[in-house]
C-alpha cells in the first residue's frame, strides 16, 4: 500500500470519518479528500440536530444496527480524547396512548437485541419525574442517547487528517472520472487527482458521483427537507433532554421530537417535505436540474402513491406554525403557537429505489477501483468512524 493514493469525495462527516480510518489502517498511503464546499461539513453534517443516536430501532442484524452500537461508542471516546462538547442525557421514547403500547415493547425488544444497555420501561409517574410535562401512558428510557456538536467533531477529524499527513482540498467540486490502468484521474474545480482508490461519500449527491463512475442509477437520491422550530428561552423548562415518539409504521420517518442543543436552546422537529433543491434549505430554493431528477424518477410517483395523507399533511404542515405546534402537543401539550420560533432546517440524502422504498440500510455500491456510500442517512453521522473503519476494511480488500 506504500504507494497507494486513495481519494474521498465529500467533506461531511462521513468523508472524514472515512480519511481518519484510511490513515490509520494505510499509514503509508497518501489520502485526499476534496470537498465542493470551501469548508467542511457544510450540508447534512453542519444541518442536523445533534443527536448520538446509539441503535434503538434498526433491524437487528443489520449493518445500520451493528454500527450504530459500535459506532456511538467510537464517537464519545473520540469527543473525550479531543474535548469535543458532547453529552449522554439520555432519551425518552413517549407512547402517547395505548394503541402505541404494542409498538413501544417491539422498540424495547428490538433495542434489547440490537445490544443497547440500560433501557428501562416506565409508566406514567416514572417518565414523568425524567420529563414532568411529557404526557403518555408509557416510555421508554434509553439512557445511552446524547447530543454533540458535529460541526466540532468535523472539524477536528479535518486538523487530525492535515496534521497526519492527508490533504484536505476545499473549493474541489467533481466533475468528471478517467479510468487508468492504476485507478482513476479525477478531475475537479480545483485540477486534476489521480488515485488508486476512489470513495464516495458525497452524501446528497452520492447517486450521481457513482454514475460518473459507470454506475447505473438504479438507487435515487431524493431529498426530503426536514424544518425545525425552536423553544423560546423563558419556555425551554418544557423540555430537560430528548423526547421522541414512538415511530408510525405507516411513516417512513421518526415524527417531530424534541432535542435539546449541545450549546443550549431547545429544537422541535423536523417535519419531512419533498426538496426542490438538493441543498433546498429554504422553501423558495429550487434547483430545475434536481427538481426534474427527482420527478422524472418513477419510485418518487410509487411513494407518493403509498403514502399520499402523509406526504400531504406534512406539506401543510411546513406552512402553517399551528399544525405544526397541534403535531408537537401530542408529546408536550403544555406547548403553545407563541412559545416556537423559527429554527434550522436540513435537507436528507435519502435513497429511494424504482418501487419507491426508502432504503432502511446503509447502501455501498461498487465499480472496478472504486466505492460508493450510496446510502447512510441518521444514525450517518454518529456511525461515522464506525462506517469509516468498515470503508477501510472494503478499500483493503479492493486494492490487494
Amino acid at each position: 500500500m506504500a504507494d497507494s493514493k486513495i481519494l474521498i469525495v465529500g467533506g461531511g462527516l462521513l468523508g472524514l470519518g472515512a480519511a481518519y480510518r484510511m490513515q490509520e489502517r494505510f499509514p503509508s498511503a497518501e489520502v485526499i479528500v476534496a470537498e465542493k464546499e470551501d469548508g467542511v461539513c457544510r450540508h447534512q453534517s453542519g444541518h442536523n440536530s445533534g443527536v448520538l443516536h446509539c441503535g434503538l430501532y434498526y433491524k437487528p442484524g443489520s449493518l445500520k444496527a451493528r454500527l450504530a452500537v459500535e459506532g456511538i461508542g467510537e464517537m464519545v471516546r473520540f469527543c473525550r480524547q479531543h474535548a469535543i462538547p458532547h453529552e449522554i442525557c439520555g432519551k425518552l421514547v413517549v407512547a402517547t396512548n395505548e394503541q402505541e403500547v404494542p409498538r413501544l415493547r417491539d422498540l424495547q425488544d428490538r433495542g434489547t437485541k440490537n445490544g443497547l444497555e440500560g433501557l428501562r420501561w416506565l409508566e406514567r409517574e416514572q417518565f414523568m419525574a425524567i420529563e414532568p410535562h411529557a404526557a403518555g401512558v408509557a416510555a421508554l428510557h434509553v439512557p445511552q442517547e446524547g447530543i454533540v456538536d458535529y460541526t466540532k467533531v468535523g472539524e477536528t477529524m479535518a486538523r487530525l487528517i492535515e496534521s497526519g499527513g492527508g490533504r484536505l482540498v476545499t473549493g474541489a467540486r467533481v466533475l468528471r472520472f478517467r479510468k487508468t490502468a492504476a485507478g482513476w484521474v479525477t478531475e475537479t474545480t480545483k485540477g486534476e487527482f489521480e488515485a488508486s482508490l476512489v470513495v464516495n461519500c458525497a452524501g446528497l449527491y452520492s447517486d450521481r458521483i457513482a454514475e460518473l463512475t459507470g454506475n447505473p442509477r438504479n438507487v435515487r437520491i431524493v431529498p426530503f427537507r426536514g424544518e425545525y422550530y425552536k423553544i423560546k428561552p423563558e419556555r425551554q423548562s418544557l423540555v430537560r433532554n430528548l423526547i421522541y415518539p414512538v415511530p408510525d409504521p405507516g411513516f417512513p420517518f421518526l415524527g417531530v421530537h424534541y432535542t435539546r442543543l449541545i450549546h443550549g436552546g431547545v429544537e422541535c422537529g423536523p417535519n419531512a417535505v419533498l426538496a426542490f433543491s438538493r441543498e433546498g434549505y429554504r422553501k423558495s430554493d429550487v434547483r430545475i436540474g434536481d427538481l426534474w431528477d427527482a420527478v422524472a424518477f418513477p419510485g418518487l410517483w410509487r411513494f407518493l402513491a403509498r403514502y399520499p395523507r402523509m406526504c400531504f399533511d406534512e406539506l401543510r404542515r411546513s406552512f402553517s406554525k399551528r399544525l405544526f405546534c397541534q403535531s408537537l402537543q401530542k408529546l408536550v401539550p403544555e406547548i403553545r403557537e407563541q412559545d416556537l420560533e423559527d429554527g434550522g432546517s436540513g435537507v436528507r440524502a435519502q435513497a429511494m429505489n424504482p418501487s419507491g422504498d426508502l432504503l432502511q440500510d446503509f447502501h455501498f455500491e461498487t465499480a472496478p477501483r472504486a466505492l460508493h456510500v450510496v446510502n447512510a442517512p441518521s444514525p450517518g453521522a454518529t456511525c461515522s468512524l464506525a462506517i469509516g473503519r468498515e470503508i477501510a476494511a472494503m478499500a483493503a480488500e479492493m486494492l490487494r
